[in-house]
């Protein structure tokens, strides 16, 4: 059984809960100081991003605790080079997020793809265009894998497409 399928939650971010918490954040801090509260809304500033900062480096070894289940990778066996174009959307604070693109990293070396990392968190009309709801999304020639994926799911996904011959010349 994977590791994702132990999980109790899908091991992806909603865009939507991302965006709603850092809005959430935003009107505590306002909240606070418009009823005056002036320390409880500087603790505030600093407390939570401090807390997301803290999750969100040590998330691969708090994510069972969370209900995500383990991130633990699965290695490519042989991956074959795979000479396609490999796009990446993140956004700002998912923690499966950075888990991806080092596992897209280290497969670049090996099956020599080229990489495009897009940041979604200042797009709304891409992620409206692309019907992206989840981060992390790895789109290839067209097809998608969404949400954490183990290297070997990543390779298979790279090496299944094929790049687009070149024009012959006359």
């Amino acid at each position: 059984m994977s590791t994702q399928a132990m999980a109790f939650k899908k091991q992806q971010c909603s865009v939507t809960g991302l965006i709603l918490s850092w809005l959430g954040f935003g009107a505590g801090i306002i909240i606070l100081a418009t009823l005056g509260y002036w320390t409880r809304a500087l603790l505030f500033a600093v407390f939570i991003p401090s807390m997301r900062w803290v999750l969100f480096h040590n998330f691969p070894g708090l994510s069972r605790f969370l209900g995500y289940g383990r991130v633990d990778d699965i290695s490519a066996v042989e991956p074959k080079t795979a000479h396609v174009v490999v796009t990446f959307y993140s956004f700002f604070s998912c923690p499966f997020c950075p888990i991806v693109l080092h596992r897209l990293e280290s497969l670049q070396q090996k099956m020599d793809f080229t990489l495009q990392k897009i940041d979604v968190t200042l797009m709304p009309q891409l992620l409206m265009a692309k019907g992206i709801r989840s981060v992390p999304v790895v789109e290839v020639g067209g097809k998608q894998l969404v949400g954490n994926a183990t290297s070997e799911q990543l390779a298979a996904l790279i090496g299944l497409v094929q790049p687009a011959p070149l024009p012959v010349v006359a």
